[in-house]
């Protein structure tokens, strides 16, 4: 089975991303990581039952990897076209113990198993060669995190919750049914809509807000 792991919201700088976030939330979304293995890097911020929201970005200061970072980043003209559009929360992750198992002919969608960092590898990523969002993202990405589960103590906790998390999609009976046959726990709604987008409903502090 897939679990929901996080959320991500896809930004052209990470500055734009934290400041939508904030508009939507009402939170200041503090910094997590630099992924040097990636060239990104992120904000985090806990919503509940090991769910987290992830604003992530292209590193401008970072080297390029050897192959095409994750998450579409290497495409700026892309996210920054979808960042126009509104689509801003782009895409989920979702979480198994067995990812060979899961990308296994299904490599059109998920791309291959990627071991990061590449030296003293720790998790795997399931990355297409191209670096592109799998089916645009209306699939999640894939991680394995090897039995061990994420940390929780090293994300933020401002009080938001994840409450409910939905899809449009142009063809949702085709989603639904490839999210039935990868058995996923906790899927987003999916309903139909001209283009993709995503919708949260998360709880805050401030009382219940949208994020997209």
């Amino acid at each position: 089975m897939l679990k929901l792991d996080h959320l991500t919201v896809i930004a052209p700088t990470l500055a734009e991303g934290v400041a939508h976030v904030r508009a939507c939330l009402d939170l200041d979304v503090p910094f997590g990581q630099r992924h040097s293995y990636m060239g990104t890097y992120n904000h985090l911020i806990q919503l509940g039952d090991m769910v987290y929201l992830e604003i992530v970005a292209l590193d401008p200061e970072a080297d390029g990897p050897s192959r095409r970072r994750w998450f579409g980043l290497d495409d700026q003209r892309k996210v920054r076209a979808d960042w126009e559009e509104g689509r801003r929360l782009r895409v989920w992750v979702a979480r198994t113990d067995a990812i060979d198992a899961v990308i296994a002919g299904r490599g059109g969608i998920f791309g291959e198993k990627v071991p990061l960092p590449a030296i003293n590898s720790t998790f795997d990523f399931a990355i297409p060669e191209d670096g592109s969002l799998p089916l645009d993202g209306s699939a999640p990405s894939i991680i394995d995190r090897r039995g061990k589960p994420r940390s929780m103590a090293t994300i933020a906790d401002l009080g938001a919750r994840l409450r409910s998390f939905s899809l449009a999609h142009p063809d949702p009976d085709a989603i639904a049914a490839l999210y039935r046959e990868l058995d996923i726990d906790r899927a987003p709604e999916i309903t139909r809509g001209p283009k993709l987008r995503y919708r949260a409903q998360i709880e805050t502090p401030m009382g219940l807000k949208e994020l997209t």
